[in-house]
């Protein structure tokens, strides 16, 4: 993992927040002391404090000034108040030196950054590259997935940059802002799917006899074998299934339900659903 030696500051210090900051430190990408935390609730960052030694900034506006890469890291909903009230102060104009601005808002487009960053900016537009990020929940546990794209004036140099902060968390896969949509339905809310799945496993398996802590271990246990080895084989997905699914076995007998029921097409259009959600949201 890289070593990255720039100023990163986060304005947010939510779950998503303090994942990066504890992904980054254990992952020894970065140290304590390069790392500053601006949050409204004092117990988040007072916990940070405690747990990693970063330094706590009293606003946005001192990690815009001191930091190199500022991530913000509030509530969707959040955002664009934040940003008209950091316009409003001018806090844009007055920022000197390339400074790289990371949004990890869902559904929140570039254009929504540009219109607040860039007011007035002329020139320093290619000094104050943006860029947009898609992680997902599992990088609380150093297994995230990352989507990342960048706007018109993030060079090579700033993704890579980019990418090195995020890798400390789980894998990153960079795209087009077109794919945004498609990539939170399926790796963003992704999650979600697998845990619906795990639900009804373990529901099973307690209405078969076997102990709730069995079932649930045995179906966390059971989906994390599959996706490593999905991970790890050369095979796909439909050859891995084939191969588990012996004619006229226990395996056929339920993947013959799941088809009677037309569950695959009905996973699609979730993800199909979740897609266009998405593109409403960022509408």
């Amino acid at each position: 993992m890289p070593e990255i030696h720039l100023k990163i500051g986060f304005i947010g210090g939510g779950n998503m927040g303090q994942a990066m900051i504890g992904a980054l430190i254990k992952s020894e990408s970065c140290v304590p002391s390069n790392i500053f935390v601006c949050d409204l609730i004092k117990e988040q960052t007072d916990s940070l404090k405690a747990m990693y030694g970063v330094t706590i900034l009293p606003e946005s506006e001192a990690v815009i000034e001191t930091c190199d890469v500022i991530i913000f890291a509030v509530k969707p909903q959040s955002i664009e108040q934040m940003l008209a009230d950091l316009r409003t102060r001018k806090i844009f104009k007055k920022t000197s030196g390339r400074k790289i601005f990371i949004s990890i808002a869902a559904g929140i487009p570039l254009k929504k950054f540009e219109k607040y960053i860039y007011e007035g900016a002329g020139d320093r537009k290619k000094e104050m590259p943006i860029l947009r990020v898609m992680p997902n929940t599992p990088a609380l546990a150093l297994s995230g997935v990352s989507g990342l794209c960048g706007n018109a004036f993030a060079a090579a140099e700033d993704i890579q940059i980019a990418k090195n902060i995020l890798s400390a968390m789980g894998k990153v896969f960079e795209c087009e802002e077109g794919d945004m949509d498609a990539l939170t339905a399926v790796s963003g809310s992704g999650p979600a799917y697998c845990f619906y799945l795990a639900e009804a496993m373990i529901e099973a398996g307690t209405n078969l006899g076997l102990s709730p802590d069995d079932a649930a271990g045995m179906t966390a246990a059971t989906l994390k074998g599959a996706m490593v080895l999905l991970e790890n084989q050369s095979l796909s997905a439909e050859q891995l299934r084939q191969k588990v699914t012996s004619p006229g076995g226990t395996t056929e007998a339920a993947i013959k339900v799941l088809d009677d029921h037309c569950v695959k097409q009905i996973i699609m259009k979730a993800v199909v659903a979740a897609a266009q959600r998405s593109k409403e949201l960022s509408g």
